[in-house]
């Protein structure tokens, strides 16, 4: 064992770095748990972070606000999605399972992404459930005109959109198992290369970014 190194390799969730993704996704979920971006009695959704050959992940059945480092998983990147026994988890919390939204941060690791965050937004819950009634399954949500869309990007190494732009954003339907939803995020993905958010009707939303700041913004 090299200097530093714990049995369970806690020594990859310890620093006193706050940007130190073991210390940043605690912050992150309890800022999405105080701002009602969860559901589930305050476990669902979650949030995960790529650093290097590491992916910090949540943990699945703990309430958002009560999430500590300690608490964090670990998975050596590139890893495969499937079966889940495949992964290579190289830090695990004990008597805790990893989020259920594994493989889907996964994907998005996959299209180059430093965060991805999955959040149960009425408002984004409620944006399916309009586009819907007014456009069909089939249509995106659509938007412009709006100055909140200027700082995001048109794609990975675009520049950001325009007032006037229209931001596009693809809806998958919901599935009652959460890793199910894999496939079709995936699909999406790759109909839409630009994109970096894909809502789940009647569930929530999952959005990316090079790193925390712009997926979080």
């Amino acid at each position: 064992m090299a200097e530093g190194e714990t049995p369970n390799n806690d020594h990859l969730i310890q620093s006193q770095d706050p940007n130190h993704p073991a210390n940043l996704i605690p912050e992150l979920c309890k800022r999405f748990y105080q701002w009602g971006w969860v559901t589930a009695k305050g476990t669902g959704g979650g949030t995960s972070i790529r650093l290097n050959e590491h992916v910090f992940i949540a943990p699945s059945g703990v309430q958002k606000e009560l999430i500590k480092a300690e608490n964090i998983f670990v998975l050596s990147y590139p890893t495969p999605k499937y079966p889940p026994e495949a992964r290579k988890y190289i830090r695990k919390p004990l008597a805790l399972k990893p989020s259920a939204c594994t493989p889907l941060f996964l994907a998005a690791f996959d299209q180059g992404a430093g965060c991805c965050i999955h959040t149960h937004s009425q408002w984004a819950v409620l944006v399916t459930l309009l586009v819907e009634k007014l456009h069909g399954k089939n249509a995106y949500f659509e938007i412009s005109n709006i100055e909140q869309i200027k700082g995001i990007p048109r794609g990975k190494g675009k520049r950001m959109l325009g007032f006037h732009d229209a931001l596009k954003v693809p809806i998958i339907e919901n599935t009652p198992h959460e890793e199910d939803l894999t496939g079709s995020l995936e699909d999406a993905m790759t109909k839409n290369p630009d994109t970096y958010a894909v809502l789940v009707r009647r569930h929530g939303i999952y959005v990316w970014g090079d790193d925390v700041a712009k997926a979080k913004t």
